[in-house]
């Protein structure tokens, strides 16, 4: 392999990972924005034992995709910016 093979691949796998990353922050903002609705009707019609289930478990799920997402974020524009300094 070239070296221009191996920063076409390099970019390619960069870019599959923002897009894993910034698809996985928006679907976990959803999931938290989705119980933060729960939590407001569940206030105003009845705070029941379903709705607290509901919530723990979108809380919950939302935390595991919201942080790897937020971690390969700040990896791929870390190394962005290392890449950016070399050259």
């Amino acid at each position: 392999m070239t070296s221009s093979d191996n920063s076409k691949s390099l970019l390619m796998r960069r870019q599959q990972a923002s897009l894993i990353a910034n698809t996985g922050r928006k679907i976990g903002y959803s999931i938290f924005l989705l119980s933060l609705i729960i939590f407001a009707v569940g206030l105003t019609v009845e705070f029941n034992n379903l709705v607290a289930k509901t919530l723990t478990v979108l809380l919950i799920a939302g935390s595991v995709v919201l942080a790897p997402s937020i971690l390969l974020h700040y990896a791929v524009r870390g190394a962005e910016r290392e890449e950016k300094e070399q050259n």
